[in-house]
């Protein structure tokens, strides 16, 4: 998977590759986290159009009824629905009580909450740029619920 504020990590940890993205959240989570919460395109998108993205559940409703003009570039599309999903995921971990961010061995940051259950929030945030759903505040809702 290619997360493109990988390279940004690597430059601020002096280009270490062995480590591991996954390694890095157990040595500083709070670092990786931040890194995660970047999203520059989406926050980027999304403040084009009079929106400021504050971390909060009620800034995923307001992605939800944003008009999806980004379906019309196919080469942003995915781009754009990582870092909704990567989104996704900083609003769970700074909301929801014992959420925190993991990484599968193939990569892909997840966010686990405090029941153990695993939400793969890129997928979710890629669903939602490409169709529209679920919607990014109606995973938020389901996964705060336990």
């Amino acid at each position: 998977m290619n997360i493109p504020f990988l390279g940004n990590w690597r430059k601020r940890h002096d280009g270490r590759h062995g480590a591991g993205l996954a390694a890095a959240v157990e040595a500083d989570p709070d670092a990786v986290a931040e890194l995660l919460a970047e999203c520059e395109l989406l926050r980027v998108r999304a403040g084009q159009r009079g929106l400021e993205l504050d971390d909060t559940p009620a800034s995923l409703t307001a992605l939800d009824q944003l008009p999806p003009r980004w379906r019309d570039d196919p080469e942003e599309l995915p781009w754009l629905g990582n870092d909704a999903g990567l989104y996704l995921g900083t609003v769970l971990v700074r909301n929801v009580p014992g959420a925190v961010w993991r990484i599968w061995p193939s990569g892909q940051p997840v966010v686990r909450l405090a029941s153990g259950r695993e939400i793969d929030v890129v997928e979710a945030g890629l669903d939602w740029a490409m169709a529209g759903s679920p919607e990014l505040s109606q995973v938020y809702a389901e996964s705060a619920e336990g």
